[in-house]
C-alpha cells in the first residue's frame, strides 16, 4: 500500500501555547516546526474501540486540526457507539462528518485518506496491528505496553523505522509535571547517587480461570483472539455495553489479568513505573542486567539488577501501597506518583497550584504526537523507548514463571546462555497468523 502523506503545520500558534507547560523541560524535545504540507489537517482512525478509545477518542476530537474519522473493533455495539460519540460531536461543532466503523482493521488500514491510527486494543493485537499500520504508511499512537513478546518488539521496531513511519507510546507519564520534575532532579543528582528504587506496580498474570458463558451477539471472538491460542469467552474480558439504556464498561477488560491474554499488573503498571526508573537511570536504550523473582533464596520481592548496581524491587513505599515510584540516592530521595510528589528535602518539591495541586497541561501526550507528526520528529516516547520499557516488564514475568533468575545482555537483547529463557522471547501464534 501506497504510504499516506504527513500532513502539513496548522494551528501552529495554539500547539505553540498547549506544549509550553511541557516543553520547558530539557528532557523533553523541543518543538520545532517544518516545512508546510499539501493539507492542514491529519486523519485519524481509531482501532480497539473500549474504555480506554473512548477517552483517547475525545482528547483527539478536541485538537484542533485533527479529525477523526474511522473506528474499528470486533464487537458491533462498540463501533455503533464510537460513531455515536464522534459524530454527535461534530454535530454540535456543527461541522460534517463522514465517520465510518470496520469490524476487521485491515480495512480501515487501506483508507488512503487515514494518516495516523491509535491503536487501543489488548496487548496481544500491538504488534500485528502496529507493523500492518506502518507497512500502510500509517503513523501510529500505541497503548502501552508496546508489545506482548520481546521478539514483537524487536520487529516493531523494524517496521517503524524501515517504514519510516512515527510511532508514540502511551506512556503519557513522561508529558506529567510531577515525573518530569522527578526525572530532571535525579539526572542532576540532586539526591547523589541513585542506589535503589522501589516501584510498585503489581503482580504477574495467573492462568485463566474463568468460566465460558455465550458469546454476545454482534461480536467476533475469533478475531478477539486474533493470534492467541483459544480461551472461551467471559465478560470479564471484553465488558458488555448498552446503548439502549446507555451503559459503558463498568470494569477496565480483565484480560491484562491472565497468562494467555495478558501481563498482569507487571506489564500493565509496569508499563508506566519501570518506565519512569529507565527514564530517571539513562537507560532508555538499554535495561536491567538480572532479574531475581520472588521466593528464590531470601528474595522477598521481584529485582531488577542494572550493570552500575543500581536494584530496582517491585515494592511498596508507603503505607498506601501506592502505584508509583520511589527513589533512594546516597544524600536523599523522591517519590512520585500520578498527581503527588515528595522528596526528602523540602527545597525540591514541585511548584503547586493554590489548591495544592499539580498542574498538567492537558492532551500534552498528544499534543506531541501530533507535532511529531507535523514536524517529522520523534515523540516524547518513540518507539525503542517504549520497546525497551515492555521488555523490562516481560523480562520480570519470565523470571515469575521460570521461578529462578535470569541475566540479560541489554545490548544484544538476548539472554546469557539461557536455552530454557530463549523460548519466552517469543509465543506461538494460532495458525493463519505470522509475525513476519
Amino acid at each position: 500500500m501506497d504510504q499516506a502523506h504527513q500532513k502539513g503545520i496548522s494551528r501552529r500558534h495554539f500547539l505553540q501555547t498547549a506544549l509550553l507547560g511541557t516543553a520547558g523541560f530539557s528532557i523533553l524535545p523541543p518543538l520545532a516546526y517544518g516545512r508546510p504540507a499539501p493539507s492542514d489537517t491529519i486523519n485519524i482512525g481509531v482501532i480497539g474501540l473500549g474504555r480506554q478509545a473512548q477517552g483517547l477518542t475525545n482528547t483527539f476530537l478536541n485538537i484542533p486540526g485533527v479529525k477523526v474519522v474511522a473506528g474499528s473493533d470486533v464487537y458491533r455495539v462498540k463501533r455503533q457507539r464510537f460513531e455515536q460519540l464522534v459524530n454527535g460531536y461534530y454535530q454540535h461543532q456543527k461541522k460534517r462528518s463522514k465517520i465510518k466503523t470496520y469490524e476487521h482493521y485491515t480495512d480501515l488500514l487501506n483508507r488512503k485518506d487515514i494518516d495516523a491510527v491509535v491503536i487501543a486494543t489488548p496487548d496481544h493485537w500491538h504488534a500485528l496491528m502496529g507493523i500492518d499500520a506502518c507497512r500502510a504508511g500509517k503513523n501510529v499512537y500505541l497503548e502501552k505496553p508496546l508489545t506482548f513478546t520481546i521478539k514483537e518488539g524487536q520487529e516493531l521496531v523494524k517496521a517503524v523505522r524501515n517504514n519510516n513511519r512515527i510511532l508514540a507510546v502511551g506512556s503519557q507519564q513522561r508529558s506529567s509535571r510531577e515525573f518530569q520534575h522527578a526525572v530532571n532532579l535525579i539526572r542532576e543528582g540532586k539526591i547523589g547517587r541513585v542506589e535503589r528504587i522501589n516501584a510498585h506496580v503489581g503482580g504477574p498474570p495467573v492462568p485463566y480461570n474463568l468460566g465460558p458463558q455465550p458469546i454476545p451477539d454482534g461480536l467476533n471472538w475469533e478475531l478477539w483472539l486474533g493470534p492467541n491460542p483459544y480461551v472461551h469467552y467471559n465478560p470479564a474480558l471484553n465488558p458488555p455495553i448498552s446503548l439502549d439504556p446507555p451503559q459503558g464498561e463498568t470494569i477496565w477488560a480483565a484480560w491484562r489479568l491472565y497468562k494467555e491474554t495478558g501481563g498482569g499488573y507487571t506489564t500493565d503498571w509496569g508499563a508506566h513505573m519501570f518506565d519512569i526508573a529507565q527514564w530517571a537511570l539513562n537507560k532508555d536504550s538499554s535495561g536491567p542486567v538480572e532479574v531475581i523473582p520472588p521466593g528464590y533464596q531470601d528474595y522477598d520481592y521481584l529485582t531488577y539488577r542494572y550493570d552500575d548496581g543500581v536494584t530496582m524491587t517491585e515494592r511498596p513505599y508507603d503505607e498506601q501501597k501506592s502505584r508509583g515510584i520511589k527513589f533512594w540516592g546516597s544524600d536523599g530521595w523522591i517519590e512520585v506518583t500520578r498527581g503527588g510528589f515528595k522528596s526528602s528535602d523540602p527545597s525540591l518539591d514541585i511548584q503547586r497550584n493554590a489548591e495544592g495541586g499539580i498542574d498538567n497541561t492537558r492532551f500534552a501526550h498528544q499534543l506531541d504526537f501530533i507535532a511529531a507528526i507535523r514536524n517529522d520528529r520523534d515523540p516524547v516516547v518513540p518507539v525503542e523507548v517504549g520497546h525497551r520499557t515492555s521488555t523490562v516488564c516481560t523480562l520480570g514475568n519470565i523470571a515469575y514463571e521460570l521461578q529462578r533468575p535470569v541475566q540479560w545482555n541489554p545490548q544484544q537483547e538476548s539472554f546469557v546462555n539461557d536455552a530454557e529463557a530463549d523460548h519466552y522471547l517469543h509465543r506461538p501464534y494460532r495458525e493463519g497468523y505470522s509475525l513476519t
